[in-house]
């Protein structure tokens, strides 16, 4: 008997890659925080915030698109 092959979702792996790249932008903007580099909006702590939220946005679409998941694809 042969098992079906199953496919994995390009979602699972964009939300990886999100989460790595907020890791790392949040990480960045943690070191930072005290001394912002010399550019516009700086004070408003932009690799902060946006590795925030692709940390937030990578562990959504990593966690409801994970193989092994029961139910369907569907947000």
């Amino acid at each position: 008997m042969q098992r079906k092959g199953h496919m994995l979702p390009v979602w699972f792996f964009i939300g990886l890659l999100s989460v790595v790249y907020g890791v790392i932008l949040l990480w960045t903007g943690i070191a930072e925080w005290s001394h912002p580099p010399a550019s516009v909006l700086s004070g408003l702590h932009p690799g902060f915030w946006g590795g925030l939220v692709l940390l937030m946005l990578g562990g959504f679409y990593s966690s409801h698109l994970r193989p092994g998941k029961l139910n369907e694809y569907r947000f």
